[in-house]
């Protein structure tokens, strides 16, 4: 006895799904080619398209075979701009700068290098690099597989700052400009354009506390830098008792220090727009602060750079000039010179120098408030930038003010402080 297999009866049901989602996969991949279509689309290409809408519906209205012939030369048009966004754009991009720290004036040079790391040719592009606000553009030939291209260029740099130079961006286009697809590559590089400052010789303004340390005033029973002797007294150190001499005098006799000081060197550059005449006496005052801060740094201090709301790090000469790169005017909200002494004095009280660096508009009451409120037992040195004006020097209680009207005539003015 045979058995005979039945025919399998297709399920109506199942084709229609299957159909269904054939479609759905279709609508969905043209629909992705419309938005990007869409987000490639110029503001003429816009003004065509409905220029192109408008004059069909006229013809179909009004009869006029003319406007009908107009927009479909028009959608013609369009359709062939829009094969241009057509191909690849797999570029392999390097962003190069030869200096990331450039003193404002000179020009920060770059390369730009493009490989094409696929096996077909990549049409001819437009590659976009944005510097700071403005950006510059490139156009790159037709590169065969595994070809490469290198642009040259150079970044003026007028102003200090920090400049963001990138991201790199491949730009795809039409010869009429109706459509624009653009790819980022790479990431951006920061650009520090570091304030003009002026190297000068000269005499620390700083105090030491450790074992190579500058004697102060003070006296001290107990420190590395010996001043004299002296006769006991009740709660000294038995350790300090120097035997020779007492053997010798018959009286007790203990040794006396002269306190040293540590290298602790604060520079207070006040921010606020209101203490300057003009943008150009803030940065005069920038440019002092770094100059009198590197100073510092090579004289081995610790150097503590601070601005209204914040401290900036200058553990080094190039984090100390990267803060003074990125340093902006300050809200009226965060107090001027008098507050940014009274936040020194709160948080530094161990300060050995402070430098308070300030514009011309400064009152001499406000400077005279802002020394009185500064550690005690620092010395105090202010440094009032005030452009056009001839260097001098004159006392606020134990402070020593100076005035400088020109970068160049800081090591002059300082020379009659050390004096």
């Amino acid at each position: 006895m045979t058995t005979e297999a039945l025919p399998e009866v297709e399920n109506p049901d199942s084709r229609t799904a299957g159909w269904r989602d054939v479609a759905a996969l279709i609508g969905a991949r043209l629909r992705r080619r419309a938005a990007l279509i869409a987000g490639a689309m110029r503001p003429l290409a816009w003004v065509l398209l409905g220029l192109m809408v408008a004059l069909w519906i006229g013809g179909q209205i009004l009869g006029w075979w003319e406007l009908t012939v107009a927009a479909s030369v028009i959608a013609a048009t369009i359709v062939l701009c829009a094969l241009f966004l057509l191909g690849r754009t797999a570029y392999d991009v390097a962003l190069d700068l030869a200096r990331t720290r450039v003193v404002v004036g000179e020009r920060a040079v770059g390369a730009l290098k493009l490989a094409n790391p696929s096996n077909r040719a990549i049409l001819p592009s437009r590659v976009v690099l944005p510097v700071g606000s403005g950006r510059g553009e490139f156009g790159i030939k037709r590169l065969a597989a595994g070809e490469e291209a290198e642009e040259l260029f150079a970044i003026p740099t007028q102003n200090r700052g920090i400049v963001k130079v990138g991201p790199v961006s491949v730009v795809r286009g039409d010869p009429l400009g109706l459509f624009e697809r653009t790819h980022n590559r790479d990431e951006p590089i920061d650009l520090f354009v570091h304030p003009k400052t002026i190297a000068f010789s000269g005499q620390s303004l700083g105090f030491l506390r450790d074992l190579e340390g500058l004697p102060a005033a003070d006296l001290s029973r107990d420190d590395v830098s010996f001043h004299t002797l002296q006769e006991y007294q009740p709660g000294d150190d038995l350790r300090r008792v120097h035997w020779r001499s007492t053997a010798r005098t018959g009286t007790m006799m203990v040794r006396q220090y002269e306190e040293t000081r540590r290298s602790h060197f604060v520079i207070a550059l006040s921010c606020a727009a209101s203490d300057y005449v003009d943008p150009a006496e803030f940065e005069l005052a920038i440019s002092i602060a770094g100059s009198v801060g590197l100073r510092a740094l090579q004289d081995s201090q610790h150097v503590d750079l601070r601005v209204q709301g914040r401290s900036l790090p200058s553990n080094s000469g190039k984090r100390l000039l990267d803060s003074l790169s990125g340093v902006e005017a300050s809200k009226p909200k965060e107090g001027g010179l008098v507050a940014l002494a009274g936040v020194v004095a709160a948080t530094m009280p161990l300060a050995s120098v402070v430098v308070l660096v300030s514009g011309s508009e400064v009152r001499p009451e406000d400077l005279r408030a802002s020394c009185a409120r500064l550690p005690y037992g620092s010395r105090v040195l202010a440094i009032t930038a005030a452009a056009g004006q001839s260097p001098s020097l004159r006392r606020i209680g134990d402070a020593d003010v100076v005035t400088v009207g020109a970068l160049d005539q800081l090591p002059i003015a300082l020379q009659k402080v050390l004096a």
